[in-house]
């Protein structure tokens, strides 16, 4: 079967298939709203065997060299599909003794600032002209979603060249005011290292980098930021803390000093996002978002500390549009997009987004009760009023209980 006869009826099936799974001893799996549904059943003929999910994998591999070199030296391989279906980013991986493949659905679309409900930091963040900017999170958290609406943005209004190295391609950006040169790992360059080191001789503004995995493309990166290009790219980190020990892991104690005072002079901003369960289905995406400012120059150069610390720099500038995550799962709950439950599971710190809940709950009880508290002043007046086209009403406030 080919890929094509075997994507379409799933994708015909399922709504918000985000990716499909082939795992021998299991019937194929399909993540659609962030749950798992086996296809087509979950009966003894649906399992799939060895010799089939070898076969689907050869299929996307298509004799191609350095693939099949990845899967036998490291035990997987990074491909992508394309077809009527849609775009896929394929990864095929050894476990157990036999093949594996996750497949992740690209969408076609290019996402706007609006479609993701960023906030109006991210206006900001994209006026940026150095720099280095992180979009940080787990593997299908929306990075390079996020990533794709921010170049997207600049796409529109800004008339520069941006190079982006990915692996694969994910969304394909049309020339608008912007000149796009976009590179596939593998195909048009051998690594992130290598794509980045040409990428400075090719007079970009912008450089998307998909993913920084060694010290050497952090390296690189940090040298382009310094010299006058804005530098985007994604680590696998789940906050600003996270991100900055993760940057300095990749140099040895005695780089470390001048990795501080690089970051402190080149990085801008560290966007990190999770996906949680939204009410009534779906997910929602919740982000922490740091910026630059003397304290977070301070605390890169000496390291957080008793009075110092990420968390409490982003707290404090709030009125910067920075946020924490937990204050983004509060803002959340107010608005009824997730649960009190879904809170709990996914915050930092449970008292303090206990507080912020039973605060959220007080104002909406307040708020509640003046109205009912108008409604009932309203309705003497309606009785007592009785023209043809309709009562006018005054709403009077009453005074409080005791």
């Amino acid at each position: 079967m080919t890929p094509e006869a075997l994507l379409t009826p799933i994708l015909e099936s399922y709504k918000d298939v985000s990716d499909l799974f082939f795992v021998v001893g299991k019937p194929l799996q399909i993540e659609a709203g962030g749950e798992l549904h086996a296809y087509p059943d979950d009966s003894e003929p649906s399992i799939l065997k060895p010799t089939e999910v070898e076969e689907l994998a050869n299929t996307f591999i298509n004799g191609m060299e350095r693939l099949r070199r990845d899967l036998q030296e490291s035990g997987a391989c990074d491909c992508s599909y394309s077809g009527g279906s849609g775009r896929f980013r394929v990864n095929i991986f050894r476990q157990n003794g036999n093949h594996a493949i996750v497949m992740r659905r690209l969408n076609t679309r290019i996402p706007s600032f609006e479609d993701l409900h960023l906030q109006p930091v991210f206006r900001e963040i994209i006026k940026e002209k150095s720099g280095i900017i992180f979009v940080t999170g787990a593997t299908g958290s929306g990075k390079s979603t996020t990533l794709a609406a921010m170049l997207n943005e600049l796409n529109q209004g800004s008339k520069m060249h941006i190079v982006t190295l990915e692996d694969p391609i994910e969304f394909l950006h049309p020339h608008r005011k912007a000149t796009f040169s976009q590179r596939e790992l593998g195909r048009d360059f051998p690594s992130f290292a290598a794509g980045l080191r040409s990428a400075l001789r090719q007079a970009p503004k912008v450089i998307l980098v998909g993913e920084i995995r060694d010290r050497e493309t952090m390296d690189i990166a940090l040298t382009a930021a310094e010299t006058g290009h804005v530098v985007y790219s994604t680590l696998h980190t789940i906050n600003a803390g996270q991100t900055i020990n993760r940057i300095l892991g990749f140099f040895t104690n005695d780089e470390q000093p001048m990795v501080r005072e690089r970051l402190a002079d080149t990085l801008r901003y560290v966007v990190s996002q999770r996906l949680v369960p939204k009410a009534g289905g779906g997910r929602l995406m919740i982000n922490e978002i740091m910026g630059s400012n003397m304290r977070t120059r301070e605390t890169l150069l000496l390291g957080e500390g008793e009075s110092r610390s990420y968390s409490e720099i982003i707290e404090a500038s709030i009125p910067y549009g920075w946020q924490t995550f937990d204050r983004t799962l509060i803002d959340s709950f107010s608005q009824k997009l997730i649960t009190e439950e879904t809170a709990m599971i996914f915050c930092t710190s449970r008292n303090k987004v206990r507080t912020g809940i039973d605060r959220a709950r007080k104002l909406a009880g307040i708020d509640e009760a003046a109205a009912n508290g108008m409604r009932l002043a309203a309705e003497p007046r309606l009785a007592a009023a009785g023209s043809r086209d309709g009562p006018s009403v005054d709403f009077v406030k009453l005074p409080s209980a005791g």
